[in-house]
């Protein structure tokens, strides 16, 4: 007799490996050696139909067993009765599995052992090399396993024969629907009662460097799936390694999940004699306390987890010099400009010495700054490789007291580690995250690193997806690492859909968009100054691509100097910490989300705030755009950032900035869909005056804005074609209270370009022409013929229509406009100039009052046809 079992508490793996196994060897019997998960449980009872004909344990004779077939385990004390017979001689066994063998391993005579991320994937394997054809409740079942166990084919331990499985699988029919509603079950009142348990008393610290998280909670009763509680915090809490200890009934169970190599969660659940796997394991643990199993897991995990981080994968690159030939008064600008402590001192190529901070502000302490650097520089220190051990580097510190560790490829400088990234790894930063910027404000924000591959596949288009690898691809090929970075993440956590996609290359940005334009079809803008470039699509799409570069500003409000440097600098030149979020592109990395700054929590908590108390010194246009982005995404500016827009205008820093520059800011907050929001915001912070001192927001300014944002509303139902340059009618209406003369001096000082200014000049004052007249021909009656409403409006924009309706603030205009708009504007005659000549008429004035008479007819409805246009011109010729 074959019988199928697997390990006790089983999960989906094991129900998917049952599955398939069934497949291999017909007629065998199924059977759990024990308990399983709640979710397994759960959908059994919702699904009988899915699952082969099971027997339960107790009613197996166990001499009448010829094969045992064990799936998703290994170790004998975790098969129930059937660890009874495994030493009976002439007993076959047959393993398959995905976890490593060890020496408490089971001895088999047959079956297989492999490096996937599922045991259901390496039977669905075996499946197809036979040419085994499943049902669809066969294939999801089996799916199940696979999904569980790669986390959604998301987790590290995924391997390619996993997404090759699973393709199959769909194609054999799996309902990926039922997959996903049995891994994500519903929590019960108890299982939230735990979770919020396990939430408070949540830890994390740094063991050896790797990031650890450790929970626990007690129950008086037993509380089942734990594991899915662990799972529900992993990803919530964006977790490298997980360890879940919950005290139940008399019982301390841990489960264990995670992310990074260094933590095997198998290996040390065995200590509690559990197991699992590298990513996920269990154990259940019976004669200790809470108390106890806490303190072995903590020394375990010392002992445990070791650190295999060396100087490359946390060094800062590419390291800001200076040369060894300026003073210190010169050194402490380039300290400044790139926001340093410390700086190798340069001789050509070869590195002489250190200069910090600290040391250059003594000497300039004592009057020392024409002295050269050279006299003061440290010229002793630690000569590290990429390959030298961080706990190296982390011992001369310490020892030593020193900050800065240059690292070398032979002579040539290639990066430095920092006791600024020495800390940021160890206690909030992740090894092989490389990029980072050295002693920047603000690095007391751990850097997070989180995939989000998997909202990738829900909120961007197939097409967007593939240009995504497509550039990453390109990447991979030369060497570089290229990322999303911007709105268009900041947007996509947010779930708003934004296809202004902009990428920035660790290296020549340049060289990389002329390389992928090459091999895809597509045409490339290249600016070499800056190090930018423009991807222009067949289809008109576009995708900016630039190199990670730093910026300083000589002067406040001053345009930026560029200079190339690391991802972490390129992200701090950035305005704000929700802009400051970076996706990898690159295929081995593909979705992984970097946060230097907090950006994600700041998102969370809807708060727009600057990276440093410059930033508005820095560029002043900033300020326009923390009201953009606070209106729009409604978020709220942090009470600091408020406080330094408002010290920035109190010195008068907006004076400083240029008028094309403060013009395009205002264009880009009044295109916003509602902006008369941000319009107030920028009236209460006193930044109205900068456009002109006498502009401000009266009640009747406010009132016609709030009318042009009904309008516009209006305006967008009619589902007319024509563009609208929203910008135009906010902009009218926002200065509706200024005099002529005043209205002209503010697109002076916004440097409005000369023809446009004077059309909105003069369109300007023909809408108060327009009004005046409309209003003294209503006042003698209502009812006003068509021709005269053409002749109103024919010469006027749409834009200044809709500015005129918003103005006039009353319901009998706004119909005017919309019958002009709707109906008159395109009225034309029938009669055209060649049919006035046939008819005899002469060229010359009269030729332009007949044609103007005739739109008038047609207009008023006097005619209706050619026959009565033709009419109507032979009376007006006939003597």
């Amino acid at each position: 007799m074959d019988v199928i079992t697997t390990h006790i508490n089983a999960d989906f793996d094991c129900l998917g490996a049952m599955t398939a196994a069934a497949r291999l060897y017909p007629g065998a019997l199924l059977c759990f050696s024990g308990s399983q998960e709640k979710g397994v449980r759960d959908f059994i009872e919702r699904h009988p139909g899915y699952l082969p004909p099971l027997t339960r344990s107790k009613e197996i004779d166990l001499e009448a067993i010829t094969r045992l077939i064990i799936v998703d385990c290994q170790q004998l004390d975790r098969i129930g009765r059937f660890a009874e017979i495994v030493n009976r001689p002439g007993l076959e066994i047959h393993i398959y599995d995905h976890h490593p063998l060890t020496e408490e391993s089971i001895s088999s005579s047959g079956g297989v052992i492999a490096t996937v991320g599922s045991a259901s994937t390496l039977l669905a394997g075996l499946l197809l090399e036979q040419g085994i054809s499943l049902t669809p409740e066969e294939a999801t079942l089996i799916m199940l396993g696979i999904h569980e166990d790669t986390g959604r084919l998301l987790f590290a331990s995924a391997t390619p024969e996993d997404y090759r499985m699973a393709g199959w699988l769909l194609a054999q029919g799996a309902r990926l629907n039922l997959v996903s509603e049995a891994l994500t079950p519903e929590l019960s009142k108890s299982q939230m009662g735990l979770l919020k348990q396990l939430l408070t008393t949540l830890k994390t610290s740094s063991v050896n460097g790797i990031v650890i998280s450790i929970a626990h909670a007690s129950c008086d009763h037993y509380i089942g799936d734990v594991a899915a509680l662990a799972h529900l915090m992993r990803d919530m809490e964006n977790l490298d390694a997980l360890f879940v200890v919950v005290a139940m009934e008399g019982h301390v169970y841990l489960v264990a999940r995670s992310h990074v190599p260094e933590v095997n969660a198998g290996e040390i659940m065995k200590h509690f004699q559990g197991g699992g796997h590298a990513t996920a394991a269990s154990a259940a643990v019976h004669n200790q306390s809470l108390k106890q199993v806490l303190e072995k897991l903590e020394e375990l995990l010392r002992v445990s987890v070791s650190s295999n981080v060396v100087a490359a994968d946390i060094m800062s690159a590419p390291v800001k010099t200076m040369p060894d030939s300026i003073t210190i008064t010169a050194s402490r600008e380039f300290l400044t400009r790139y926001n340093c402590n410390a700086m190798p001192v340069m001789n050509g190529e070869r590195m002489v010495g250190i200069i910090s901070r600290k040391t250059v502000e003594k000497a300039l302490y004592h009057d020392l700054g024409e002295s050269p650097v050279t006299d003061f520089m440290h010229t002793e220190y630690m000569s590290a490789t990429p390959e030298t051990r961080l706990t190296d580097i982390q011992d001369y510190m310490v020892g030593s007291n020193r900050r800065f560790v240059p690292v070398f490829e032979e002579v040539r400088l290639v990066g430095a580690v920092t006791r600024t990234d020495l800390l940021r790894h160890i206690y909030g930063g992740r090894p092989g995250q490389g990029g980072a910027l050295y002693d920047v404000e603000a690095l007391d924000v751990p850097t997070r690193s989180r995939s989000i591959a998997g909202l990738l596949g829900k909120r961007l288009s197939e097409s967007v997806r593939n240009t995504l690898h497509n550039l990453g691809a390109v990447g991979d090929g030369l060497g570089l690492s290229v990322y999303a970075v911007g709105g268009f993440v900041r947007d996509l956590l947010l779930g708003i859909d934004n296809l202004d996609i902009d990428v920035t290359v660790e290296g020549d940005g340049v060289f990389f968009a002329e390389r992928f334009a090459e091999r895809h079809i597509c045409r490339v803008r290249s600016h070499n100054k800056f190090g930018t470039a423009v991807l222009i699509f067949p289809d008109g799409g576009k995708i900016d691509v630039a190199s990670t570069r730093l910026e300083y500003y000589e002067s406040p409000g001053a345009l930026p100097m560029v200079e190339r440097a690391s991802l972490r600098h390129d992200l701090y030149r950035r305005d704000f910490t929700i802009n400051t979020l970076a996706l990898c592109i690159n295929s081995d990395r593909f979705g992984r989300l970097t946060d230097h700054f907090g950006g994600q929590q700041d998102i969370q908590e809807k708060v727009v705030k600057v990276l440093h108390n410059l930033s508005f010194v820095e560029d002043s246009t900033r300020v326009f755009r923390a009201i953009r982005f606070e209106q729009r995404l409604g978020f709220h500016i942090a009470p600091h950032t408020e406080n330094l827009i408002r010290s920035a205008i109190r010195m008068h820093l907006l004076d400083k900035l240029g008028g094309k520059r403060l013009f395009s800011e205002l264009v880009q907050i009044m295109s916003e869909k509602e902006p008369s929001a941000a319009i107030r915001r920028m009236s209460l912070l006193g930044l109205l005056p900068f456009v002109h001192p006498r502009l401000k927001l009266t009640p009747a300014t406010a009132r016609v804005l709030d009318e042009a944002g009904q309008v516009l509303a209006w305006f967008r139902l009619l589902y007319l074609d024509d563009p609208c340059q929203q910008w135009q009618v906010y902009f009218l209406a926002l200065c509706d209270g200024l005099k002529p003369d005043e209205f002209q001096e503010a697109c002076r000082r916004l440097a409005i370009p000369g023809r446009l200014a004077a059309r909105l000049h003069d369109q300007r004052r023909q809408v108060y022409k327009v009004l005046e007249a409309i209003k003294r021909r209503v006042k003698r009656s209502p009812e006003v013929p068509n021709s005269l409403l053409f002749d109103w409006f024919s010469s006027l924009s749409l834009e200044m229509l809709l500015y005129l309706a918003s103005r006039a603030s009353n319901e009998l205009v706004r119909r005017f406009v919309s019958l002009y708009l709707t109906k008159l504007r395109d009225v034309v005659p029938h009669l055209g100039g060649k049919d006035l000549k046939g008819l005899g008429v002469p060229p010359g004035p009269h030729f332009g009052r007949i044609r103007q008479r005739l739109l008038q007819a047609r207009l008023d409805g006097e005619v209706s046809s050619r026959e009565d246009e033709l009419a109507l011109v032979k009376s007006m010729i006939t003597p």
